[in-house]
């Protein structure tokens, strides 16, 4: 069995996600005992080190939307509405994650394992140990996005990224359909993009917004916000989402038929 199948229904009912007020609370209560903020030699501030980001799981964003009242719904067009329903009703069955694919977007960093980041020679490396076990990266040497037929829609889009300050600012485009934006079931068009601002207001909180723009699945940009914890002195370890996944096997679709058609062999 493997270590977690984000999108299996029995996982629900492991993590909850406090309430906006409360990660605030543990936030400021974390900000007054951790070392301060790294930094590079050259004083730009350091979003590594010897440990890594403990990610939460964040299963439904419209719930940690910025400036939004607590129930406020993210900014729908009917398609996405009508979508999200389906997905709430069965239970994200067929959340993409769960078929072991990459979570992409902003979800990537609310996916219930470390990360590690890695900042070197013009760009900055993610690296999730989770989702897929995979990497992402953020070109900070000033290039211009692909455009036409040159930007190829991939799972984490093509990013760039410059320092405001303190703040880390990466904008992403080229996102293409294969994912959802978070577990509960809200998705988007290949007409996504993100603008993400990371901060490290001390050593042991990385803080992490970002907006979401999608005039194919919503009516505005909505944005969201949380802090990930760090976990000094840990390393990333071998996750393999497609070994041995049982829920694949098991899955039946909304007739239920075998999801997956089973083979006992080449004929």
């Amino acid at each position: 069995m493997i270590k977690s199948v984000i999108s299996n229904a029995a996982a629900l009912a492991l993590l909850t996600l406090p309430h906006a007020s409360t990660l605030a609370q543990e936030a400021e209560d974390t900000s007054q005992k951790s070392p301060p903020t790294p930094r590079l030699p050259d004083g730009t501030v350091d979003l590594g080190g010897d440990g890594v980001w403990d990610l939460p799981w964040i299963q439904d964003f419209s719930r940690i939307m910025v400036g939004a009242e607590e129930g406020a719904s993210a900014p729908l067009l009917p398609w996405t509405a009508a979508m999200l329903d389906y997905n709430r009703a069965n239970r994200s069955l067929y959340d993409p994650e769960g078929f072991c694919l990459p979570p992409g977007g902003p979800r990537a960093f609310a996916t219930p394992y470390p990360a590690e980041i890695i900042q070197h020679r013009g760009r900055i490396i993610v690296i999730y140990e989770g989702g897929g076990h995979v990497w992402r990266e953020i070109h900070m040497d000033g290039r211009a996005h692909p455009e036409g037929d040159a930007l190829n829609p991939t799972y984490f889009g093509h990013s760039v990224g410059h320092w405001e300050g303190d703040t880390l600012v990466v904008d992403t485009v080229g996102y293409n359909e294969k994912t959802w934006l978070d577990y509960s079931g809200h998705m988007h068009s290949d007409q996504l993009r993100t603008v993400e601002r990371i901060t490290r207001p001390d050593r042991d909180t990385l803080h992490y917004e970002v907006t979401i723009t999608d005039p194919g699945a919503y009516s505005e940009p909505w944005t969201i916000a949380w802090d990930i914890p760090w976990s000094e002195g840990q390393d990333l370890a071998e996750y393999i989402c497609q070994e041995n996944n049982q829920f694949l096997i098991d899955l039946k679709d909304d007739f239920g038929n075998p999801f997956f058609e089973k083979t006992t062999g080449a004929e």
